[in-house]
């Protein structure tokens, strides 16, 4: 049996979506608001749904190698300025990565939001 701290801990996931926006999620949070920068929705049909490796919940950590300081405004300029390609790395509860593989990159060529 899992103790608590096993059951709450966490991964860090990477993710690369390819083909331009809309990426297919949505972001809540972050400075502004006092909370971190999550993903609150994944559309259904678009990148970042096809890649199976984002998740709703997760935290938004890092896009394209640079670290986010938790300004959602500093977020939404480094996805917007994402023209062909956008690499999240994102901070993912244990349960939900149990058997996933987070090596593969994800590379789609549909559309969709953010």
């Amino acid at each position: 049996m899992e103790t608590v701290e096993q059951l709450v801990s966490f991964h860090h996931i990477q993710v690369q979506l390819s083909g331009g926006a809309p990426w297919g999620f949505t972001l809540k949070g972050g400075l502004e608001h006092g909370e971190p920068l999550i993903i609150t929705k994944i559309e259904d049909g678009g990148k970042a749904a096809h890649c199976k490796k984002l998740k709703v919940g997760d935290e938004l950590i890092n896009i394209n190698g640079s670290a986010l300081y938790g300004s959602r405004q500093e977020a939404l300029i480094l996805i917007k300025g994402s023209y062909r390609t956008l690499k999240l790395t994102v901070r993912s509860s244990k349960w939900q990565w149990k058997n996933f593989n987070t090596q593969k990159p994800c590379k789609v060529a549909s559309v969709y939001y953010i």
